[in-house]
């Protein structure tokens, strides 16, 4: 080797370790598509709906909001989970500190995107709800993408499509539906393109009222409007459930309601409030939303409806009021 061949060598040698780049993968969100770490290590949940996912996926997740978890999530409750603020408003100092490499929000979360973002790359997977079923299992292909879990994904995917193709088969016959949420001593009521209105668009009940305002605390009704909207279905959402006083059950058994045909035929559904107020978009949640609607539809069928499908009150539902 001629001397200036060592030289150079040895000047090479010298020179600092360049770290290899991350590899980088290209995705969809409801802001348009994003590019991302693939595999990050480190990941920071918001969205409770992709918390749902990504638990179904078998991915690890290092911090998550205080909230109230649904049972089939109460794992992320335990104290051993890092907390990283609510799911309206981020500890920023607890998200600093865990130096994440992907932080993903979504619907409540979805406002601190601007702020999260200074501190690492963000998704944002809010759920679209004009088309509520399609929105979701992109946002599962999504996070599938991610972390190398296109397999599992695509198996829990098509699974829900056939479950809900049987389910919309059944409830386009059953008659019309009315989604009713309590809370307190209101009601309100959700029709087609609304937080909600999956049951219509994607699950096939046709509504009672096609022209209820679509908002994100629906359209507020009174025992008059139940009555003389004469639902064949009551889709009920207790609300309150949350902290033991769930009370959906006991607001409607009154008269006016009484005269519905829902409420004859026993064609009340009471919804589980966590999986639809607060997990709506989760493959685990939408997947036991509508085991829950098929049933109820089956016990019809075979005659064996006869009362209120569901236990009032159900899983126990969350505390965020947004």
């Amino acid at each position: 080797m001629t001397l200036s061949r060592r030289l150079l060598l040895v000047a090479l040698l010298a020179l600092p370790a360049v770290p290899t780049l991350a590899a980088e993968v290209t995705v969809a969100t409801a802001r348009g598509t994003a590019i991302v770490p693939e595999h990050p290590k480190t990941v920071l949940v918001f969205d409770l709906a992709s918390l749902d996912t990504l638990d179904a996926l078998g991915v690890d997740v290092a911090g998550v909001p205080s909230v109230r978890y649904p049972a089939y999530l109460a794992k992320y409750g335990e104290a051993s989970v890092q907390k990283i603020g609510s799911v309206f408003e981020p500890d920023f100092e607890a998200v600093s500190a865990a130096a994440p490499d992907l932080i993903v929000i979504g619907g409540r979360s979805a406002p601190q995107y601007e702020a999260l973002s200074k501190i690492a790359p963000v998704i944002d997977l809010t759920v679209d709800p004009k088309d509520s079923l399609g929105s979701a299992e992109r946002n599962a292909g999504t996070l599938a993408r991610i972390f190398g879990k296109m397999a599992e994904a695509t198996a829990r995917i098509d699974a829900l499509n056939a479950s809900t193709a049987a389910l919309k088969a059944k409830a386009e016959t059953a008659g019309t539906a009315l989604i009713v949420l309590t809370t307190g001593n209101k009601m309100s009521a959700y029709g087609p393109g609304s937080r909600f209105g999956i049951a219509h668009s994607a699950y096939g009940f046709r509504p009672a009222d096609p022209n209820l305002t679509v908002a994100s605390h629906g359209q507020a009704i009174s025992f008059e409007f139940i009555a003389k909207t004469d639902p064949d279905w009551l889709l009920v959402i207790d609300r309150d459930a949350a902290i033991g006083q769930g009370a959906a059950a006991a607001m409607l058994d009154n008269e006016l309601v009484a005269r519905t045909k829902a409420w004859r035929d026993g064609r009340v559904v009471y919804l589980d409030p966590a999986r639809w107020y607060l997990v709506s978009g989760g493959l685990t949640a939408l997947q036991a939303n509508v085991d829950q609607l098929s049933q109820a539809l089956d016990r019809l069928a075979t005659g064996t409806a006869g009362t209120s499908v569901g236990e009032a009150g159900g899983t126990p539902a969350p505390e965020p009021r947004g």
